[in-house]
C-alpha cells in the first residue's frame, strides 16, 4: 500500500483541482490517502491583491507562520512507521513546498503547480520587478519537487529545462459532486419530457461563474449577450462572481434589453454550485485573449461537462486537444461568434441535444480516477526511484 499525504494550506472548497487529485488517488487501488491541511484563508484574488499592495505582505507572512506552525506540529503524526511515501502539496503551494521539503527531505514531493505565479500576475496587469520576483518563486517551488503536476503541455513547456523531466500533465477534471449533479439534472430532464425546444416562453438558460479576470474574457461574454438581446434570441443568463472586469460587463449590459434577461449573483457556495450549474442548458468557459487564456483549460469547462451542460468555450490549442468535440469552440475575443453559437443552441433543438451528448461523452475521461492516471504512473516511478537511492 502506497501512503500519500495531502499537505499544505490548500482549500478544496475554493480550489477543486486539489480535491480531484486527492479523490482520484483515493479511488485508485494501492493508495492510502490522508491529509495534513491548514487552509490559509486567502482566495486567489486576495493573494493577487497582496502582490499589488506590498504593504499587505505581513498579512500573508502572519498567516503562513501560523499555518506552518500547525503543519510542523501535525507532521509528527507522520513519522517512523507512519511516514508517507509521498507528499502531495496542493494548489498555490509555492511556499508550502519549501516547508514540505524541509520536513521530509528524503520523501517524494509532488507539487500541484496548476498556475505559475508570474503568469497569473501578468494576466492581471502586473509586470516588471514583481513579475520577475514571482518567476524566481516559481523556479524555487518547482525545483523543490520530485514531481511537478501541470494541466497542459503549454504550461509544462514553461518549466526550466532542469526540472522539465519532472513534469507530468494531469487534466484538471471535476470532483464527483459535479457528476452527481449532472446525473440528477439528466434524470429530471428525462422525467419532465424535456424536448430541448427553446423559445420566448422557455428561453435557453446559460450560466457563467468566475472571478471576472482578463483570462476569462467576460466583457466579450457581455457583448455577446447584448447582441443576442438585440437579435431577439431567447436566452436567460446567470452570471456568478465578481472581480476586476465585472463593472465593465455591467456597463455593457446596463442600457440593453439583455439587462432584463441577466441575473447577477456575487457568488454561490461551492457545495451548491454543481446543482446550480447543472440546472442550466449551457455552461460558458472562457473567451479571453491573454497569453494565459491561450494556455489553459479552466475548471469551469471540466465542471460544465460533468454537470451535463452544453459547454461553449474558446477555440485554443489546449482546449481543442483536451476536449475535442465535447464542447462548442469559438474564437477567443469574438463576441459575434459566441452570440452565433448561443443563438444556434437557443433555436435548434437538435443542436442543443447533440451538444449535451458530446459533453457527456467527453466528461467520462475526466472523472477523478481517470484524470489522475498520469500522476499515478509518475508517482510509481518516483517512489521506486527513491527506494533505489
Amino acid at each position: 500500500m502506497r501512503r500519500v499525504l495531502g499537505f499544505g494550506t490548500y482549500d478544496v472548497a475554493s480550489h477543486p483541482r486539489v480535491e480531484v487529485l486527492l479523490e482520484g488517488l483515493r479511488r485508485t487501488p494501492g493508495n492510502e490517502v490522508r491529509e495534513l491541511d491548514e487552509p490559509l484563508g486567502l482566495s486567489t484574488a486576495d493573494r493577487v491583491a497582496i502582490l499589488k499592495q506590498p504593504w499587505r505582505l505581513p498579512v500573508l507572512a502572519g498567516r503562513l507562520a501560523s499555518r506552518w506552525s500547525r503543519l510542523t506540529a501535525g507532521s509528527r503524526r507522520y513519522r517512523g512507521s507512519h511516514k508517507p511515501d509521498a507528499l502531495l502539496v496542493g494548489y498555490m503551494g509555492h511556499f508550502d513546498v519549501l516547508l514540505a521539503r524541509l520536513l521530509y527531505p528524503r520523501t517524494t514531493i509532488i507539487l500541484d503547480h496548476l498556475i505559475f505565479a508570474s503568469g497569473t500576475a501578468r494576466d492581471r496587469g502586473e509586470d516588471g520587478v514583481k513579475a520577475k520576483l514571482l518567476s524566481v518563486l516559481d523556479r524555487m517551488a518547482t525545483h523543490c519537487a520530485d514531481v511537478v503536476v501541470l494541466d497542459t503541455a503549454e504550461h509544462a513547456a514553461k518549466l526550466d529545462g532542469a526540472v522539465r523531466d519532472h513534469g507530468v500533465i494531469v487534466p484538471v477534471g471535476a470532483p464527483s459532486a459535479w457528476f452527481t449533479a449532472g446525473e440528477a439534472a439528466r434524470t429530471k430532464r428525462t422525467t419532465s419530457g424535456d424536448d430541448d425546444v427553446r423559445n420566448a416562453d422557455r428561453p435557453l438558460t446559460v450560466v457563467f461563474f468566475g472571478l471576472f479576470t482578463p483570462l476569462q474574457g467576460t466583457p466579450y461574454i457581455a457583448q455577446a449577450l447584448r447582441q443576442l438581446a438585440e437579435r431577439g434570441v431567447p436566452v436567460r443568463t446567470l452570471l456568478i462572481g465578481s472581480g476586476q472586469d465585472r463593472a465593465e460587463c455591467e456597463q455593457i449590459l446596463a442600457d440593453s434589453p439583455a439587462g432584463q434577461m441577466v441575473q447577477w449573483r456575487d457568488w454561490v457556495d461551492s457545495a451548491e454550485l454543481p446543482r446550480v450549474v447543472a440546472e442550466h442548458d449551457v455552461c460558458l468557459g472562457i473567451v479571453g485573449t491573454t497569453d494565459k487564456a491561450l494556455d489553459v483549460v479552466p475548471n469551469k469547462v471540466y465542471q460544465g461537462l460533468a454537470a451535463g451542460c452544453a459547454v461553449v468555450t474558446s477555440d485554443t490549442a489546449p482546449q481543442r486537444r483536451a476536449i475535442g468535440d465535447g464542447a462548442i469552440l469559438v474564437p477567443p475575443g469574438d463576441p459575434h461568434a459566441l452570440a452565433d453559437a448561443l443563438e444556434r443552441l437557443a433555436t435548434d433543438p437538435a443542436a442543443l441535444r447533440a451538444a449535451r451528448e458530446h459533453a457527456a461523452a467527453a466528461a467520462e475521461a475526466f472523472v477523478p480516477e481517470q484524470a489522475v492516471a498520469p500522476l499515478v504512473a509518475a508517482l510509481e516511478r518516483a517512489v521506486a526511484a527513491e527506494g533505489d537511492r
